[in-house]
């Protein structure tokens, strides 16, 4: 199958999977592969808009089903849409919130229409169908959408992978029958869509997924339904399962992966797009990604070292704040410690995306090692 007409390969690596690649949004060029931070209710946690692109951040991931409950989609329709309610005019990607209905295990049920659920901030009822999350991506104005899906938790059977698989393929039938009839001032018609494929943690159901939804006029392709506690290299085979299976020349997406190495065996494996909370989370609880490993700011072994978080590390805090220093400040509880460090680890993560970027097209390995669990 062709290329998607959003998306052009630009270089592949002679060792992998591993390509380079551009998406087109409506809203600017996206280079892959690329790490969107994520902003669930429109902010990226204790960062401004300015930051992230001085940062070298591409597009960022917000969330329907948060933004539906609060402040509204009314609220962020009558700003002008996502991009202005939170001055980013960059792209965005709006994930439908199937992995958060589906996490309140105890507060929904799976419906003919879609799923019924109590929202975790009020307990109200809402009915979340494949069409009213098109509708509400539509009105969030993002660049790329996900119709509905359903992810489930892990371990789960091979019934309920295959239920899943089925449901979730029936959901993108209905999603994209509600974009072709749907009024073409909703925006809908300048988003992007890219189909979920599920299946649990059985290559062949994942495959037999892939192929379904390849057989659908999406835009890409979103691996869902992973990292929910499985063993890493269970992640990895049933990625590397829809390599034959996946059109070439279309933007494939892995759904919540972060971590650096989890990112470079992720591109090996012919990923192009990913997302995770990962570096924000970590910075706000005091541990800096380096190369050396991971970095425990905390640790009173800082408290007279006036070095970088990271040598070498081009980053606002990097260039101004010691280790000691920003010790003190979590130690002293002040928020300011969180900021810097999440700063710099958003930033780790889009250098890394950068080197990848350069190492695919001059055919060098991508197989860089990060030892994740190891303090630095």
């Amino acid at each position: 199958m062709a290329e998607r007409s959003c998306f052009r390969v630009q270089a592949r690596s002679p060792r992998s999977a591993a390509r380079t690649g551009v998406l087109r949004t409506a809203s600017g060029e996206v280079p892959t592969p690329v790490f969107m931070p994520v902003g669930t209710l429109g902010v990226v946690k204790l960062l401004e808009p300015s930051d992230l692109e001085a940062l070298g951040v591409r597009m960022l991931l917000s969330n329907a089903y948060h933004l539906y409950l609060r402040p509204g989609v009314e609220v962020v329709e009558a700003a002008g849409g996502l991009h202005r309610f939170m001055s980013w005019p960059h792209p965005i990607l709006t994930d439908s919130g199937g992995f958060q209905v589906f996490s309140l295990a105890p507060f929904r049920r799976i419906t003919p229409q879609g799923v019924e659920f109590r929202s975790h901030l009020d307990g109200s009822l809402h009915l979340w169908t494949p069409e009213k999350v098109m509708e509400v991506q539509a009105k969030l104005g993002a660049d790329v959408i996900v119709p509905l899906d359903v992810c489930l938790p892990y371990p789960a059977t091979r019934e309920e992978a295959r239920e899943a698989a089925r449901l979730t393929g029936e959901w993108l039938r209905r999603s994209l029958a509600w974009r072709a009839n749907a009024d073409p001032c909703e925006g809908n018609r300048r988003q992007l869509i890219f189909g979920i494929i599920q299946g649990g943690m059985w290559a062949d159901l994942r495959r037999a997924c892939a192929q379904e939804v390849a057989g659908f006029p999406v835009d890409g392709f979103a691996v869902g339904g992973l990292s929910v506690g499985e063993p890493r290299a269970l992640t990895w085979e049933m990625v590397a399962a829809l390599k034959e299976v996946l059109p070439p020349g279309c933007p494939v997406y892995l759904m919540g992966v972060g971590a650096p190495a989890d990112m470079v065996e992720a591109v090996r494996l012919g990923v192009d797009m990913m997302d995770s909370v990962y570096p924000t989370r970590m910075g706000r609880h005091g541990v800096a990604l380096t190369a050396m490993g991971r970095l425990q700011v905390k640790n009173a072994s800082l408290a007279r070292d006036h070095r970088p978080l990271e040598e070498g590390c081009d980053c606002p805090t990097c260039a101004r704040y010691s280790r000691a220093y920003i010790r003190h400040l979590f130690a002293a509880g002040e928020s300011l410690g969180g900021r810097l460090v999440s700063v710099h680890n958003v930033r780790f993560l889009t250098r890394l995306a950068e080197e990848l970027r350069r190492r695919i097209p001059a055919g060098e390995e991508v197989g860089l090692t990060f030892p994740d669990e190891k303090e630095g």
